[in-house]
């Protein structure tokens, strides 16, 4: 068997996962341990509306999903899994009312265990390494390769 295909990760993040499709979300980018997802702005995502400000559950899916993602571009065979062990999410700035964007890198991957880092930015995605993300994110993930 071979690796899946880009089309097969998006077309399984955007479509086959219930939740992500539910949400909304969307690939903007997928290369091998690298990736970025959006979400577009709906007013059911504010958490606080008196600012108003994204909710941070929106904001920690963004990031475990990405995270993911990442790990899921890595794998060798369709039937591999990844599920979440620990995520980390540091919220920096109030998330606003726009599009959220997620960026994800993978740190390192081994035969059971992925650990990726994840950054996620309102309204427009910037450049790496410029910008300043609303939250960064850490995630630790267990792989289960299937034979």
């Amino acid at each position: 068997m071979t690796a899946p295909t880009t089309d097969l990760l998006i077309r399984l993040f955007e479509v086959d996962i219930p939740f992500n499709r539910m949400l909304g979300v969307r690939v903007v980018h997928v290369d091998r341990g690298d990736c970025v997802i959006r979400l577009p702005w709906r007013d059911e995502f504010i958490g606080d509306p008196q600012r108003p400000a994204l909710h941070g559950g929106i904001t920690s899916t963004m990031c475990d999903a990405a995270g993911g993602l990442s790990c899921f571009s890595m794998l060798d065979k369709p039937r591999d899994r990844v599920s979440t062990i620990d995520l980390r999410v540091d919220y920096l700035l109030p998330g606003q009312a726009a599009d959220v964007y997620c960026r994800s890198s993978l740190v390192r991957m081994g035969n059971r265990v992925a650990v990726t880092r994840m950054e996620a930015f309102s309204g427009a995605l910037p450049k790496p390494g410029e910008g300043q993300p609303f939250a960064t994110a850490q995630g630790v993930y267990n792989i289960l390769r299937r034979r």
